[in-house]
């Protein structure tokens, strides 16, 4: 079955950097596009970054020079890279894809990594 583990997250003060790291497992991974998104207590989950087949990367205002998204399609794994982190930043972080199955796509995430930005 699909399977997404994110890992890396943490304790970072304000400024400093992260990376996390998504594991997909039980779907062809090369062949989907793959996201980020956030949530912060008390707001809704929100779209971080996205990378598509072809490695096209699209990211939310807010995160646009700070962050990055990557994919190694031989260890079927997205990275996101956090730079210049900032207490607004501090939210649980999701991997999400959506796979083809049985002729409709199915929205599949992980069980998140808490990103805690503070000093």
């Amino acid at each position: 079955q699909v399977q997404l583990v994110e890992s890396g997250g943490g304790l970072v003060q304000p400024g400093g950097s992260l990376r996390l790291s998504c594991a997909a497992s039980g779907f062809r991974f090369s062949t989907y596009a793959m996201k980020w998104y956030r949530q912060a207590p008390g707001k809704e989950r929100e779209l971080v970054a996205s990378i598509s087949v072809a490695s096209v990367t699209n990211y939310a205002d807010s995160m646009k020079g700070r962050f990055t998204i990557s994919r190694d399609n031989v260890k079927n794994t997205v990275y996101l890279q956090m730079n210049s982190l900032e207490p607004e930043d501090t939210a649980v972080y999701y991997c999400n894809t959506e796979v083809w199955q049985h002729g409709s796509k199915v929205p599949y995430w992980g069980q998140g990594t808490q990103v805690t930005v503070s000093s």
